[in-house]
């Protein structure tokens, strides 16, 4: 509709401009917008005063000349002119009604749009180290990056999920001794106590129970082996009762094979299945909450040597470096190799390799953007709140590399987890951390998504588990999705089909039957109907603001209006005759119509935020 008002609004431009009523000028934006009040009516433009300079002539006068020459269309009920000049067009119920034939003709491609313009563009997000489990903040990460890129294909993006696997690193020795030493307590319990694993097992997660609970260490006589674990590993360590787990399983799976082998062979034994292990779980716990990626890049690769052809002997790493240098961008200092970042707006150069020749992160960082550049035209990053202080010089590193402005970070702020209004409880030193799969298995991956996804980015999350579990209207997921299933109850009555039976002809099927053809949509004049076709009318422009400013949070907002408006809608207006209630019965398919477009656009919503969209609760 903004389409054909703007074509009404040239072509009476350029009658007034023929007719010497107006001078001549040109404008490449007609500035149409729907105006916040319904009483100055559907679309408003401001041209009249964005012109005035351009004509010379008072906004008053230039709106009332454009007026004077609009072409007539049904469409179009009345138009006005207000304050110094605004246009504001009053369309008739039947053009605002349109909306809910397009909303059902569509499906899931209602407000699909090309704002994006096929910009081939990569999000990478979640890439947690694979050395542990996803905690709840890896979980805002993956409803957040998920949700953006399907608003962003659905805005017209060319998108590309990535997961960065952070398998190189001190990180993974870290974890592969961690595993080995709580390995060797198992075995030691099981040999000097004389039992099974199974038991051994409980034993040494007890000791670290006790460890956790004995906040002040007034009390190690409790914990003999964790303070064993912490004597010899210290800090190089993870502590937390799944790398007790793992121990564990490979103890069942190997028994004492690893307890005389080599210790760094025993390391990397347990390094390597066990992060495979946890890369595993990782995947499915992604793939559970609706967050499948295109690319699991692994960090590894970055540094393996071709073996043939004109790059052979070089890696990805050795590449980038050299074209850095090239550029002059590389230096040597007290033995170490340096980034000239400060050339390009960080605060200090930074360190490509130390002097005793290993590598640091940002030279896989280096890399592995790199690399990306080679693969899309542009890039975002979903980061955590902590690396902040990291943006500029992997910016600077892009920019280097000869790719400015195609680089942007969004970083996701925490989640604050309560329960019944008060702090859980977590210790990351202790390992007491509630981990994104605890979560996601209380409240439902649905839920968490939801919650996850509902506020910007750029703010912290109150996420309360009793009130995100409560099936009430005050939660919201359910709120959003009880009005779906009852649009669904609403239809299959109207159709005289069972859930079964609806089920396997599919809720588009069941609502042809319940409604029939010819649908009147004119016959929707309440202003609850009204508000309803409003409201499905807004969605298009959106979900384009939602891919552009990286916002799909807003999506949950809408949903949650929309849902709202149907409970009013249905509060307000009979939709099925009843017993002494007749309803005509176009109206009455009218109505069903207009339940079916909202049936149609609440499960869009919802799937562009990843939630599911259920048919009965």
């Amino acid at each position: 509709m903004s389409q054909k008002i703007e074509q009404l609004l040239r072509d009476a431009l350029a009658a007034a401009i023929d007719a010497d009523e107006l001078p001549a000028f040109e404008l490449d934006d007609y500035a149409l917008e729907r105006p916040a009040d319904t009483s100055h009516g559907e679309w408003t433009t401001t041209l009249a005063m964005k012109s005035a300079k351009l004509a010379h002539c008072a906004p008053r006068k230039i709106a009332e000349a454009i007026v004077a020459h609009l072409p007539e269309d049904a469409s179009v009920e009345k138009v006005e002119i207000a304050g110094p000049g605004f246009i504001n067009f009053y369309l008739s119920a039947a053009a605002k009604n349109a909306v809910f034939g397009e909303a059902r003709a569509q499906g899931m491609d209602f407000a699909r749009s090309n704002a994006g313009e096929g910009v081939k563009t990569q999000v990478e997000f979640v890439s947690a180290n694979p050395v542990g489990p996803m905690h709840i903040g890896h979980g805002r990460w993956a409803a957040l990056g998920d949700s953006l890129c399907r608003v962003m294909e659905h805005a017209g993006y060319d998108i590309q999920r990535e997961y960065y696997i952070n398998d190189h690193g001190n990180q993974m020795n870290t974890f592969g001794n961690s595993v080995a030493m709580r390995y060797m307590q198992l075995a030691d319990i099981v040999r000097t106590r004389g039992v099974d694993i199974d038991e051994a097992h409980k034993i040494l997660v007890a000791d670290r129970d006790a460890f956790a609970a004995d906040d002040a260490d007034e009390h190690p006589e409790t914990h003999p082996y964790q303070n064993e674990f912490a004597e010899k590993l210290g800090r190089d360590s993870y502590g937390g009762s799944y790398i007790i787990d793992e121990a564990a399983y490979f103890y069942r799976t190997d028994g004492d094979k690893w307890v005389d082998a080599d210790e760094h062979d025993r390391m990397m034994e347990f390094r390597e299945r066990g992060y495979l292990r946890m890369l595993e779980g990782i995947k499915q716990l992604c793939h559970d909450v609706n967050c499948d990626f295109d690319v699991w890049f692994s960090e590894r690769t970055l540094y393996v040597k071709d073996g043939e052809g004109e790059l052979a002997g070089t890696s990805a790493v050795d590449r980038a470096f050299k074209k850095l240098d090239e550029m002059g961008y590389l230096y040597e200092k007290e033995g170490a190799l340096w980034f000239r970042s400060t050339d390009l707006g960080d605060d200090k150069d930074r360190v490509l390799i130390k002097s005793d020749g290993e590598y640091t992160y940002f030279a896989s960082d280096v890399a592995y953007h790199w690399n990306k550049f080679q693969r899309v035209d542009h890039v975002i990053d979903i980061w955590g709140c902590d690396h902040h202080g990291y943006i500029n010089r992997v910016r600077s590193a892009c920019d280097a590399l000869g790719y400015p402005g195609r680089f942007e970070v969004l970083l996701g702020q925490l989640v604050n987890l309560l329960r019944n209004g008060k702090p859980v409880k977590m210790s990351k030193r202790r390992g007491t951390m509630i981990t994104f799969r605890e979560l996601v298995d209380e409240v439902g991956a649905d839920a968490a998504r939801y919650t996850l996804i509902s506020r910007s980015s750029n703010q912290e999350i109150d996420f309360d588990i009793e009130k995100v579990k409560a099936k009430t209207q005050d939660n919201p997921v359910y709120y959003v999705q009880y009005a779906h299933a009852r649009i669904c109850s609403i239809l299959r009555r109207a159709a005289d089909v069972t859930p079964e039976e609806a089920a396997a002809l599919g809720m588009d099927a069941v609502a042809a039957r319940a409604i029939g053809e010819n649908v009147d949509y004119a016959l929707l004049t309440d202003p609850t109907e009204l508000a309803l076709s409003r409201k499905l009318s807004e969605l298009s422009e959106l979900i384009a603001s939602c891919a552009r400013d990286r916002a799909p949070f807003r999506l949950t907002h809408y949903a949650e209006e929309l849902a709202g408006d149907f409970h009013s809608f249905y509060a307000a207006c009979q939709v099925l005759p009843s017993e002494g209630r007749p309803v005509d019965p176009a109206l009455s398919r009218a109505r069903l119509a207009a339940c079916d477009a909202v049936r149609s656009v609440l499960g869009l919503v919802l799937s562009l935020v990843g939630v599911s969209a259920p048919q009965r609760m």
